[in-house]
């Protein structure tokens, strides 16, 4: 594949920023779209456009509108999302081709099947593939007098960060019901509740050319980062989530790319999330598979080549989010200071592990929100929160945003 202009559907996630040092690295001119003047991907040579769009989470076709602005204007050859923008590119397939974009998204339809998590368990159900004992609860009553804990809470819209909450006991359930309550969660479908397993979390991800699957990989969250994010991850064999993933893309007919968390104990893997993008594609390279590449393939209609089975045993840190999350889980400045030393000593987690999210390798600027973080850490651990939350809500699909997606643009045609 000769050199193409890509535009990125986000530019503040992790994901954004890793994908944009693949694409680089490839040969291909990056540009991203969003509203926020401090994300990740200003802070690197790999990008070189940047579009102000609005939020997307609130107003998901405002944001398109914007989009499709700037992926015109930018003369941009192929539109890759990267995170939760999938949803509204899914549901207007004919404007995105009047409109000349070129992309790789599913169909609308079976994206709305994984797409908030109480159709992803019935979806998972369906399809007879293992997950944890699950309840869909519709009140806040019978929220409130669950007995049995602990357990996951889970809202049909949320990221994993912002959208499951772990309940120790019955009186921080009847508190959390209250809360959804006063939001409105159970005027819709209810929330999942989820009990734990035993074993180690997964992150699963793939990518898919109509029902057929083009790359995979997976690797486990050897260490937890701020808000629940990896921090150290290693890749491993495959085999005991190829048979799942290729059950769910398949019975979906699913075109693009697709993620799974899952978790791996004593009797084999059981799904605790579906994500209709790629999470964090930079293990997956070190360990032998392209995944932003075989996404790119599937996105200009070629004929996409299968990607081999990934290494076992890669190891890749974050340093930004072992940062941030040493002074949200310990809360001291030794800890943050401990963890600099270590990666500069290339000691303890970060021993035979290599940086996948800020590489220096001739990018300066690419240390820039590290040093601002582990700066601002030093003198205040609480002050991890600032860098953390402020992504997320950048690129978040909120339940209004969805509602939005599923009721359709008035007057747009969506198919």
């Amino acid at each position: 594949m000769g050199r193409v202009r890509v535009l990125l559907s986000d530019g503040s996630g992790l994901t954004a920023r890793q994908s944009a040092t693949r694409l680089a690295a490839a040969g291909h001119q990056v540009g991203v779209l969003t509203g926020d003047p401090l994300a990740l991907t200003r802070f690197t040579r790999h990008v070189t456009h940047r579009h102000r769009v609005p939020p997307y989470g609130t107003g998901p076709f405002a944001w398109l509108d914007a989009a499709l602005e700037a992926y015109a204007a930018g003369r941009y050859d192929v539109l890759l999302p990267t995170q939760e923008q999938v949803a509204v590119l899914a549901r207007v397939p004919g404007r995105l081709a009047a409109a000349g974009v070129v992309t790789a998204v599913p169909p609308f339809a079976a994206l709305s099947r994984v797409q908030d998590k109480v159709s992803a368990g019935a979806t998972l159900a369906g399809l007879g593939l293992p997950q944890p004992e699950s309840s869909v609860v519709t009140t806040a009553a019978d929220l409130a007098g669950w007995d049995g804990f602990p357990v996951f809470v889970k809202v049909p819209i949320g990221t994993a960060t912002t959208g499951v909450t772990r309940v120790g006991g019955r009186a921080a359930m009847v508190a959390l019901a209250a809360t959804l309550d006063a939001e409105g969660t159970f005027a819709g479908s209810g929330v999942v509740v989820q009990s734990p397993v035993a074993g180690d979390l997964a992150m699963v991800q793939a990518v898919f050319a109509h029902g057929s699957l083009v790359a995979l990989h997976a690797n486990l969250r050897v260490r937890e980062g701020a808000n629940g994010g990896a921090s150290h991850k290693r890749s491993i064999d495959v085999g005991p989530v190829r048979a799942l993933v290729e059950t769910l893309g398949g019975a979906l007919g699913w075109h693009g790319a697709l993620s799974v968390d899952v978790i791996i104990g004593d009797d084999g893997p059981r799904c605790i999330d579906v994500n209709p993008r790629l999470v964090e594609p930079q293990n997956a390279w070190f360990s032998g598979v392209d995944l932003v590449g075989a996404l790119l393939e599937v996105a200009v209609g070629g004929t996409p080549v299968p990607r081999p089975s990934p290494v076992a045993g890669v190891g890749t840190h974050q340093l930004l989010l072992s940062v941030l999350g040493a002074a949200q889980h310990v809360g001291t400045r030794r800890a943050v200071l401990t963890e600099l030393t270590q990666c500069r000593r290339h000691g303890g987690a970060y021993a035979d592990s290599v940086e996948e999210l800020t590489p220096i390798g001739g990018d300066l600027r690419t240390m820039v929100p590290v040093a601002a973080a582990a700066a601002a850490t030093l003198v205040r651990p609480a002050w991890w929160s600032a860098f953390a939350s402020g992504a997320v809500s950048s690129y978040a699909l909120t339940p209004a945003g969805w509602d939005e997606i599923l009721a359709g643009p008035p007057g747009r045609a969506t198919v």
